[in-house]
């Protein structure tokens, strides 16, 4: 009887053992065919949830026999349940295809600031880019220039740093402009002398993207990126031919022409890019002085590419804008002028540089980058009685080797940066020159550590001739807690040297300021973190999604440089006895619902400069900033959008506060395939400071200009034709 128990019993197990499955499941876009990473699969009758991993798999054990309902989920596409019979006939895994839901862009961006190869998903460090449709939108309502793809962004302010010739510097987190780095295509051309009109200079037309890193990045590309760094991403040619124009114009009397054509020919390819912006000078309401100056530039920027091979690729390239600027009285301007209205500000720059870029591969996983570019800037500033006239020529020069697998990326180079600036001596205060050469080395590493866990670290050494070395480390971390969750958190030193072009210096046109010098000033230094929570979902059937962004961010910056008064009129850049700490939030969030979708930001800054027991407001900053936008879009027919943006009380530097003030506007846009044409409503409450506040003292023949904290410009409609041939 034993010996029939035992049978029976091990009878028993092994039908057991057999009923236990196995399935391997790759989920991949119906499209693409690309894999997709985290979705979410579920067994609905056992109540079994898995994501899939980097490669798009999930697998499941210990499946009964029998019929199972799987469930496959991920944000974009649409839901999708069927039906597995187990066992399987075959042991191979099932591929199961998403299609994208209508109105989602599922398009993967990768990003180069970083070095990685890596798309924005799978970057441990926060990176905000600025693409496609979006950048289309925002180049309606300036074409000229990109200070509307900048300024709308959450914790990002443009300010204006002269009220007659419209000159603005980008404020990333409430730090000065000065502390931002500019970079084009991974090139820093927008530094020292040349950061002076480079947010006015910079069409976007010819632009693919704009990567965005707030907080502390100079072990990325060196010193200057305190504050973050702005990477403006050029387009390259494509198989198929493109041929775009824009044609603007605006109520106040602005025109812009702007053409890109980008194409490959097998082995070559070539984008060229041309643009004349211009404006009369204008000035709205009862003032005289000009919101708007008036100004012609003509901007020419060739590239060509070249594919020797699978292996090796080159392009060249050459950036270039002709600029005359007049901004001022208004009467002066139209030859009217007289002992009364006689002030002016006249700006007149050149700007040249070049691009070089070498990529070969030496490996399968391995590649070797030689970069180069060689700028020239020229500016001639002047007003009644004053002119400033100086050249800057720079180089950068970087070699790198990258190398990876799906688990790590590494990527090591070195550096050299030159920057040389002669002035041509027009008044008796000491020659501003300077030559400062920067020799640098770097690692990065990219760590995929686990399913849960990205990993990025990098050490850079700088050393500044006649500063000293610089040693900078940075980490970021990704955390995903699931497909809906996952959060960033980093950190990292940064540094600055010290030159005279500032926020400060540049409202007064570097008038009767002193030269920096090496034996007195020296590096400004900060360290700095944030930490984001990001999420997202859809509800009510996948018909409406929802993601929010939260950020953490603190910056400390020891020794900054502050402009001082000196004995008469002569100012000094003097490093300060104590430091600048900037912290806060910022919070996005999206709503999408068929063809609408809504967009809130909220940034809250708190800038304090620190000397002794004096603690003080770091000025123009707006502690509290809230931007909503609402898009309808119809694809390939309309797009509609309406903004609100609301800017908190900022501190002036003569001790008043500004005033607090809304901004609306209203785009529309009728698309066809080859055309399009819209209208812009800027600002149509009109909301200017000279309608609420002051801009300058004393007379009109001779004003000394206040703080610009709002618009000049007021309301403003521009409209336009855009082809796509």
């Amino acid at each position: 009887m034993k010996r029939y128990f035992i049978f029976f019993a091990v009878l028993a197990c092994g039908f057991t053992a057999l009923a236990q499955n196995t399935v391997t499941i790759t989920l991949k876009d119906a499209e693409t065919q690309a894999p997709l990473i985290g979705a979410s699969v579920a067994i609905i009758n056992l109540q079994k949830v898995s994501s899939t991993n980097q490669h798009g798999n999930v697998s499941f054990s210990g499946l009964p026999n029998g019929v199972h309902s799987f469930e496959y989920r991920y944000l974009g596409y649409t839901t999708k349940i069927d039906s597995i019979s187990f066992p399987l006939a075959a042991a191979s895994p099932i591929v199961v295809l998403l299609e994208a839901a209508e109105g989602e862009e599922l398009e993967e961006v990768v990003v180069s600031s970083t070095r990685s190869s890596r798309t924005i998903a799978n970057i441990p460090t926060r990176i905000e880019v600025i693409a496609g449709e979006e950048l289309d939108e925002k180049a309606n309502m300036k074409p000229g220039d990109i200070r509307m793809v900048l300024n709308e962004s959450t914790g990002i302010q443009t300010q204006q740093t002269s009220a007659t010739s419209a000159n603005a510097s980008i404020r990333i987190q409430g730090l000065d402009g000065r502390y931002t780095q500019i970079l084009k295509d991974g090139f820093p051309l927008y530094s020292g002398a040349a950061s002076g009109l480079g947010l006015l200079q910079t069409p976007p037309l010819d632009l693919k993207q704009v990567e965005v890193i707030k907080g502390s990045s100079s072990t990325l590309y060196g010193g200057g990126a305190i504050a973050g760094l702005v990477n403006l991403i050029s387009k390259t040619p494509k198989e198929e031919q493109e041929l775009n124009f824009h044609l603007n114009g605006t109520s106040a009397g602005g025109l812009d022409l702007n053409g890109f054509y980008g194409e490959r020919f097998g082995k070559a390819g070539i984008t060229v890019f041309a643009s004349r912006n211009s404006n009369e000078a204008y000035a709205p309401g009862n003032i005289d002085l000009t919101a708007i100056p008036e100004f012609t530039r003509y901007t020419f920027n060739p590239k060509l590419f070249l594919y020797f091979n699978d292996k090796t690729s080159l392009n060249l390239g050459v950036n270039s804008s002709f600029e005359e600027r007049t901004g001022g009285d208004l009467h002066y301007i139209k030859g009217e002028g007289d002992a009364t209205h006689s002030f002016f500000e006249s700006n007149n720059s050149k700007r040249l540089s070049s691009q070089f870029a070498l990529k070969h591969k030496l490996s399968e996983h391995t590649e070797l980058n030689l970069r180069n570019s060689v700028s020239y800037f020229n500016r001639k500033i002047g007003i009644p009685a004053y002119s400033f006239d100086g050249t800057q020529y720079g180089t950068f020069s970087e070699a790198n080797i990258t190398t990876g697998s799906d688990k790590s990326e590494w990527v090591a180079g070195l550096n050299l940066w030159t920057d040389q600036f002669r002035e041509n001596q027009q008044t008796a205060v000491p020659l501003r020159n300077y030559n400062q050469i920067t020799y640098g080395a770097f690692i990065q590493n990219n760590l995929h550590a686990a399913e849960w866990l990205e990993l990025e670290t990098g050490l850079r050494g700088d050393y500044v001739v006649d500063y000293g070395f610089v040693l900078l480390p940075r980490i970021s971390a990704l955390i995903k807690v699931n497909e809906k969750f996952n959060s960033r958190v980093g950190g990292g030193l940064g540094y600055k040297t010290p030159t005279i072009f500032t926020e400060e210096s540049e409202r007064i046109q570097y008038q009767n300021v002193l030269p920096i010098s090496a034996t007195v000033n020296k590096l400004e230094e900060s360290y700095g973190f944030n930490w984001d929570l990001n999420y997202r979902t859809t509800l009510f059937h996948d018909e409406l999604s929802f993601s929010i962004n939260h950020l953490f961010f603190y910056t400390f910056l020891n020794n900054p440089l502050m402009m001082e008064p000196e004995a008469g009129s002569e100012y000094r850049f003097t490093n300060s006895a104590g430091h600048m700490d900037s912290r806060g939030m910022e919070t996005n969030v999206k709503f999408a619902y068929h063809d609408f979708k809504f967009f809130v930001g909220y940034s809250l800054t708190d800038a304090k400069i620190h000397v002794g027991d004096d603690l003080r407001q770091n000025p123009l900053t707006a502690k509290h900033r809230l931007n909503n936008v609402l898009m309808y879009e119809v694809e390939d027919k309309w797009k509609l959008g309406a903004e609100g943006y609301y800017y908190g009380k900022q501190t002036l530097n003569d001790g008043a506060a500004g005033k607090p003030y809304w901004i609306f506007g209203f785009m529309a846009e009728k698309l066809w395939n080859r055309f399009s044409i819209y209208i812009n409503f800027e600002n149509f409450t009109d909301t200017r400071q000279t309608r609420f506040d002051s801009i300058y003292t004393g007379s009109i023949s001779n004003p000394v200009f206040r703080d610009i904290y709002a618009p000049l410009d007021g309301f403003v409609v521009n409209g336009g034709l855009k082809l796509r041939l």
